[in-house]
């Protein structure tokens, strides 16, 4: 008897079965002497539709909603059904004897292959393989320690939980909204508060009123110090008060009442989840969370050089440690050899900032894994990513960075002044990246006095005021999110999970509810106008967050599906009456300047990767064009400028925007016919105002004038 092997994608299939000892290479799977190895293309079941328990179903009707089965139903997803196929008969084959489920070891790949295993009735034997990286060694350790299919029940269940309480409450409520107010308008469990956060900040953002303020920067000669007020302010919000105490300080003597010195120690940060590296290379980097996801897929599936990326744990195991040498010496090339080399003579510091058993769920965090890197085969963002994840992973075997900190503060006629410095002792693990923190510097744009070189100084020294100027400046309102503030919003108020945050920010931008503008995300108007008509439930992240910490005790024996789905239906309910029963409206926010060439209705502006494309609301139309001015090869013959394609009810026509020379196109071709273009060039010229006499001309007359 055989076993079979279910993978998740073809790479990493063809991976297990290269280590596994197969080699017969056909269509849909790779077969072995003992094994036979075949793979998912992700899903390949899905839930069924709403038309798939009533065909009425398949449109969308207000009175129909919510829509509730008892039991949910699955169905074989339609793009990938020949694969399905394909798993189906090497399951039913009778020289399978037992199935290795070896698809991503996360709550979605549990899923996925039980989904399959139920569609497909599996009654044989199945074991679970559980890895955290594509190498050969990860490989054959895994398939050494093979766990029994039955330990991650509950882990499914919380999946199966996820996934229906998605579908009620998304598909209901979407459809609610948009049949309501006429407009694709999307919602669900995690997007809409995700919004409802980026929303609030905006109206933080606009009703701030901005204040200007002053301070006094007060030079005494050996150094600079800062006026403060009793509450430690430094900011004056009354200019005149601000000058009266100018006029006080000035020529005047102080003393230094205090000089508290102080040494600081800064632990090294903790190892990288998915959470920590998309922050973190949206704030260095510039990449999207859906970016910095895409690039570190590869490096673990195709480059095997990092471990299994969808984790949110920060630490490592403790049966992981006797491996932390062999990555330390894998990564040890190029510009990482002086700070990993040093590392390997001894024995490595394991505090429990980097290893803790306690802390590590499913998965370790993401380190380097023992595969020796070739640096040039990897891309400009690969390489990138790569720097973040193995600097991160050498800093942990760094000691703390030390500095020591002063604190001086000046009385001087009766106010109080004061000044900070700080001298690096140590840079401990700060050396990894060349002295820099690496700390979050999103609110680091205060005007406090920043931290500068103090010259030696007693406590009780008398120092003259040389000159106290007054330095103005303007209250700021909050920032709008970037990426990496966004995620960390997502992760404390527990939406979603790390192999999913990056999809709903990408799913809220597709949808043009909000927009990138530069590095910062900005509502867009129909943004705004959602998260008004949107149940009040579900714009806030208490509920969501709730109900993932109901699938998380569910995933770990704690809570039960049944009550949970309960929960969901009733929620469902009553969020899809709160929809009918608005009064609210809702106006497109995109409406164009361009009327539908087939009904004359105002086209609305959407943008996609491709550019702003034009759609025609009337459902009884489907107008569609590209809202891009697209270039013909077509040179206009009086300007020698590209024409510019259009189209309109007679057909496909090219113009000349300078000129408004208009020529048609061939029906059957966009070759232009060359008759037609010289009768309406003729035609045109016509129509013109002599330019002139020609270059001919002017020859002819200027031969006859030199003859005469």
């Amino acid at each position: 008897m055989k076993i079979l092997i279910l993978a998740e994608k073809p790479s990493v299939a063809r991976e297990i079965a290269r280590v596994m000892g197969s080699h017969n290479k056909n269509k849909s799977y790779i077969e072995g002497p003992k094994y036979v190895v075949t793979w998912a293309l992700g899903h390949l079941v899905g839930l069924a539709e709403p038309e798939d328990y009533d065909s009425k179903l398949g449109s969308w009707a207000l009175e129909d909603l919510p829509i509730l089965p008892e039991s949910m139903k699955l169905k074989v997803l339609r793009e990938s059904s020949h694969q399905f196929k394909a798993v189906q008969q090497l399951m039913r084959r009778p020289d399978i004897g037992e199935l290795i489920v070896a698809t991503d070891a996360a709550r979605e790949g549990e899923l996925l292959a039980r989904w399959i295993i139920d569609m497909v009735k599996w009654k044989k034997p199945f074991q679970r393989l559980w890895i955290s990286s594509q190498t050969d060694k990860a490989i054959k350790d895994g398939f050494a320690s093979l766990k029994p299919g039955s330990q991650y029940e509950r882990l499914y269940q919380s999946a199966r939980c996820r996934a229906e309480a998605d579908w009620m409450i998304g598909l209901n409520v979407t459809r609610a909204l948009t049949c309501k107010f006429g407009s694709p308008l999307s919602a669900g469990r995690v997007q809409t508060p995700t919004l409802g956060m980026i929303m609030q900040r905006e109206k933080e953002i606009l009703s701030f009123r901005s204040e200007e303020y002053s301070q006094l920067r007060v030079n005494l000669g050996k150094f600079e110090a800062l006026w403060r007020g009793s509450n430690g302010d430094s900011r004056i919000f009354d200019a005149a008060k601000a000058k009266e105490l100018q006029d006080k300080l000035a020529g005047k003597s102080g003393r230094i009442s205090s000089l508290k010195k102080s040494e600081k120690s800064v632990p090294h940060p903790l190892a990288y989840d998915l959470t920590e590296l998309q922050r973190d290379a949206n704030r260095l980097l510039g990449f999207s969370a859906k970016m910095t996801s895409n690039v570190l897929q590869r490096l673990y599936e195709q480059h095997k050089l990092v471990t299994y990326p969808r984790t949110d744990s920060r630490y490592l195991t403790s049966d992981m440690a006797d491996t932390l040498k062999e990555r330390l010496s894998a990564v040890a090339i190029g510009p990482y050899a002086p700070l990993a080399r040093p590392l390997l003579r001894g024995q490595l510091p394991l505090s429990k900032r980097v290893v803790d058993d306690s802390k590590v769920t499913d998965h370790h965090a993401i380190i380097p894994t023992e595969q020796v890197v070739m640096l040039n085969a990897l891309s400009n963002e690969e390489r990138k990513l790569y720097d973040l994840i193995v600097r991160r992973f050498i800093s942990l075997f760094y000691g703390p960075a030390r500095f020591d900190q002063v604190a001086v503060t000046v009385e001087a006629a009766g106010e109080t002044l004061s000044a900070k410095g700080t001298t690096i002792k140590d840079a401990g693990w700060r050396a990894v990246y060349d002295g820099q923190s690496m700390e979050d510097e999103e609110n680091d744009d205060s005007a406090e006095d920043k931290d500068t070189l103090l010259p030696e100084l007693r406590q009780g020294e008398t120092v003259e005021i040389k000159q106290c100027r007054i330095q103005t400046g303007r209250t700021s309102p909050p920032k709008r999110y970037t990426e990496a503030a966004l995620l960390t919003q997502m992760e404390k108020h527990g939406l979603g999970t790390p192999a999913t945050r990056a999809d709903i920010i990408e799913k809220l931008v597709s949808s043009d509810t909000i927009d990138r503008q530069g590095n910062l995300l900005h509502p867009t108007g129909k943004g705004k106008q959602l998260i008004e008509l949107a149940p009040s439930d579900l714009r806030t992240p208490e509920l969501t967050a709730r109900w993932e910490a109901d699938l998380e005790r569910i995933a770990r024996g704690q809570g039960k599906a049944d009550p949970f789905l309960k929960s969901i239906r009733d929620m469902a309910r009553e969020l899809v009456s709160g929809v009918k029963n608005s009064e609210a409206t809702y106006v497109p926010h995109n409406v164009s300047a361009s009327h539908c060439p087939d009904c004359g209705t105002r086209m609305l502006e959407k943008k996609t990767k491709r550019g702003t494309l034009l759609t025609c609301p009337n459902e009884d139309c489907g107008y569609r064009r590209s809202g891009e001015q697209q270039l013909s090869n077509r040179r206009c013959p009086q300007c020698h400028k590209k024409m510019v394609l259009k189209e309109g009810k007679a057909g496909k026509y090219v113009q000349c925007l300078p000129c408004g020379l208009t020529e048609t196109l061939n029906k059957d071709s966009t070759h232009m016919n060359k008759r037609e273009q010289q009768r309406l060039v003729s035609q045109f010229s016509k129509q013109q105002e002599p330019l002139g006499t020609s270059l001919g001309d002017l020859l002819k007359a200027a031969m006859e004038k030199k003859k005469d």
